[in-house]
């Protein structure tokens, strides 16, 4: 089974290629959707944010309005709050792909916002990247609800830019000229990786962390 991951910058476009990737019969595993999860009443990472940011819970769950609000601008108070919640991501993770391998899927994907910066990129056999023009991701971002200027410079300080993201990527889709164009690229992408094998799942315990398996690096499509 191939895990591709499934990465981009806020604004780029990553959910609907998501959806297209589902269309293309790949299940996906959505880190942003597991996050809610566990905010959700009930969920394994309330009681553990409620003893790091008791002001943060309301009514049994996460408020994440105001869990942002205390984390913003204090870079510590996010490091113990990735501590929390990133092994329980990455276990809901594992425990996708554990059953997309029983049913014999080819292509996995997971859907990781900050794939780069948390070094998930060593967990997936190729990565794909979303881009789009920096003035289209600043129209799709400002017309969120409650979105400015201002909320939007602390999100892109926080994460790798796009330039760099496409460097890294074994594929690039741009989601700027249309989304027939982004299917067609990663129906493309998906027909070259199910005819080849991956190496990351299941997991080898002796494998370095840090390791990355040389591949030729392949684009559908790409802007400077």
């Amino acid at each position: 089974m191939i895990v591709l991951g499934l990465t981009g910058s806020i604004g780029m476009g990553k959910s609907t290629a998501a959806s297209m990737l589902r269309r293309l019969g790949c299940p996906v595993h959505d880190a942003d959707a597991a996050v809610h999860r566990l905010y959700a009443r009930g969920g394994a990472a309330v009681p553990r944010i409620a003893a790091l940011f008791p002001e943060a819970i309301r009514d049994g769950a996460v408020d994440r309005a105001r869990l942002s609000a205390l984390i913003l601008g204090d870079p510590a108070a996010l490091k113990r709050l990735e501590a929390v919640v990133h092994p329980l991501v990455r276990k809901a993770a594992d425990d996708f792909l554990r059953r997309s391998a029983r049913r014999g899927v080819a292509v996995a994907v997971l859907d990781i916002p900050l794939l780069f910066e948390t070094g998930g990129q060593d967990r997936v056999d190729r990565v794909v990247v979303v881009s789009a023009p920096a003035f289209v991701q600043r129209r799709r971002v400002l017309a969120r609800p409650g979105m400015t200027a201002d909320k939007l410079a602390l999100i892109l300080a926080r994460q790798m830019p796009d330039r760099e993201k496409r460097r890294r990527a074994d594929f690039v889709v741009p989601t700027g000229l249309g989304r027939r164009y982004s299917l067609q690229c990663l129906a493309a992408i998906v027909r070259l990786l199910r005819s080849q094998r991956g190496r990351v799942w299941p997991p080898v315990a002796a494998r370095p962390r840090t390791a990355r398996f040389p591949a030729p690096r392949r684009t559908s499509s790409s802007h400077a």
